[in-house]
């Protein structure tokens, strides 16, 4: 059993490790319900925009099949981490998922990544150099129109043949999921509620119409997911620091119990040596 300086030391350590973790367990605490409830706005936006494409196409097919591509047409990438780790898995799976797609997907890919930790792996595993952009822990539109301005220009000329973003999904504040979408080309929601088949009439022209609204499907998509990642960092830092927190506490409530044990052996032998002494003497 180690000595009663050393179980001191352990325990001092333990304690300042559990401050920590509370600290940072409050701290996601107050950005998750934000983070959450954007998320939740995100969604009902993007759930509306993608029921108007789907009547959109439903009526203008021939828009989406007339989108022309270069014969150098590239295959974009958009990768979503955040910038720090202690968020238990969640990294891990999103790079785990992405790794998975560039050793299935060999085709002309170019990377856009949103993070650090999304940077440095891409840095670090391929030979690709790709556009770095960072956002803040409570993400606006106006943050991520650098991002999506540079994609959608691209795109405007023909450079990208296929569109995919990798992100976590945020489904509850316990469970966060790697997902890859493909935005381009739009996968349309034929089976939405609100679908019709009526015929529209258009202002200022079709075209003008098509150009306007598939560019904001790429925006509020991207976006949208970026708030997902955003929220499951929170939520997974969240989870994790509380575990963490909890599982100091126990490590120090046993470290305590070893030090009395410790102590008591040390006033016991103390003890028996003042006993032994004395009956010597005798």
């Amino acid at each position: 059993m180690p000595n009663l300086r050393e179980l001191r030391s352990r325990i001092k350590s333990v304690e300042s490790t559990a401050r920590v973790t509370n600290a940072l367990q409050m701290i996601a605490a107050a950005k998750m319900k934000k983070a959450q409830d954007k998320v939740i706005d995100g969604r009902a936006y993007g759930e509306k925009l993608n029921s108007i494409l789907s009547n959109f196409y439903l009526s203008n097919p021939e828009i989406f099949n007339s989108e022309e591509t270069t014969k150098d047409s590239k295959n974009l990438v958009i990768l979503v981490t955040p910038d720090r780790g202690l968020c238990g898995a969640l990294v891990s799976n999103v790079l785990k998922s992405a790794s998975n797609y560039f050793e299935n997907n060999n085709s002309n890919n170019e990377i856009v990544v949103i993070g650090k930790k999304g940077n440095s792996y891409i840095s670090r595993t391929t030979d690709n150099q790709p556009a770095f952009y960072q956002v803040s822990d409570m993400p606006t539109f106006d943050e991520v129109s650098d991002v999506t301005k540079f994609i959608i220009e691209r795109h405007s000329t023909g450079e990208f043949s296929e569109i995919n973003i990798i992100y976590s999904e945020f489904i509850s504040t316990a469970v966060q999921k790697a997902r890859i979408k493909k935005l381009m080309p739009i996968q349309i929601d034929e089976n939405s509620e609100e679908k019709t088949f009526s015929e529209y009439l258009y202002e200022p022209s079709l075209e003008e119409v098509s150009n306007a609204l598939i560019p904001r499907y790429i925006e509020v998509n991207i976006f949208n997911a970026i708030l997902d990642s955003t929220a499951s960092e929170h939520s997974a830092r969240l989870v994790a620091m509380q575990n963490a927190t909890d599982n100091a506490n126990e490590l120090k409530q046993d470290l305590t119990l070893d030090l009395n044990k410790a102590r008591q052996q040390t006033v016991t032998s103390e003890i028996l040596d003042i006993i032994g002494g004395a009956l010597a003497l005798e």
